[in-house]
Parts: structure tokens; sequence; C-alpha cells
């Protein structure tokens, strides 16, 4: 079931049987893609390295809950003393070493995306207001329903004009 309302209200019997799932931009949300959009006009570089950056991010925490599953599994899996067991201290070792070297990568991402987010801030203010203008927009439309404008249309007519403005 699906509705265009931004706050449903729903008879009892029906809440109780449906799970209501609000897909509405934050303003936040939307400040941060705009600002994605901006800083991807002027400096696409950068902001190609930013998601590579959250897609390594991203990869190495998956690898760290791998090593711990590991470690959980060769713990829970010795009997006895484990110190006895050569294949369990060995893979030990190497997880210790592995999640050494990722936790050191991750800490160099992290510098990286801060110095990222300080060149970022600069368009912020951009992002800010743009983000308030659709608010705004969005608002129109408790004046009359003729002044209904989508997302895809105000992020459609951002992106030309930051065209236009960079060209």
């Amino acid at each position: 079931m699906t509705t265009r309302l931004k706050n449903p209200v729903y008879l009892p019997e029906i809440s109780v049987k449906v799970k209501l799932i609000n897909f509405v931009i934050t303003p936040l949300g939307l400040q941060d893609q705009l600002l994605g959009i901006v800083t991807r006009k002027e400096k696409p570089d950068l902001e190609l390295f930013r998601d590579q950056l959250i897609t390594q991010s991203a990869s190495n925490k998956k690898q760290l809950k791998e090593i711990e599953d590991k470690i959980l599994e060769v713990l829970s899996s010795t009997k006895g003393d484990i110190l006895d067991d050569e294949i369990a201290v060995e893979i030990l070792s190497s997880s210790k070493m592995l999640a050494h070297d990722i936790v050191n990568k991750q800490d160099m991402s992290d510098i990286t995306e801060k110095e990222i987010n300080t060149v970022r801030d600069f368009y912020k203010i951009v992002a800010l207001h743009s983000s308030q203008l659709y608010f705004t927009i969005s608002d129109l439309a408790f004046i009359n329903s003729t002044y209904q404008f989508s997302l895809d249309w105000f992020i459609n007519l951002y992106e030309r004009v930051i065209f236009i403005i960079i060209i």
C-alpha cells in the first residue's frame, strides 16, 4: 500500500496490519546529495576519490567482520588448550596481522576523508540554500495543488543551473 500523503493516518485495524516506511527525503540528506552534485561538477576527481574511499571503507568493515567471525569460529571449535592447536594459533596470528593492516588503512582513509570534507565545506553553503529552496518549493503544494514539483525535477534543474554557472 502506498500513499502520497506526507503524514498518513490510518484506522487502528489497518495500522496493526501494515508497517509504515517513510521514504521522504530529509533536509540533511538532500543537502548532502546536492553537495555531492556541486563537488562532482567543480572537482570531479575529488568526488570520485571520495566515492572510492566510501566503498573501500565499507569493504574494510566487511573484512573486519569476517575476521571476527573467523576468530570466534576458531575459538568455539577448539577443544582443550588453544595453544596446543597449531592451526588455531596460526589463524589467530594471521587474523591479527590482517586486522592491524585493515585498521591502518581505515585510519589513513579517515584522514583523507577529513581533508576531502574540508574542501567540500567550501560548497556547503550552496547545498544548504538549495536544500532550503527545495523544501520551500515543495511546501507550495499546501497553498494550491497545482504547485507540486518532484525531487527529480528539482535535481535536474539544479544540475542544469550548476552546469551553466560553471561554464
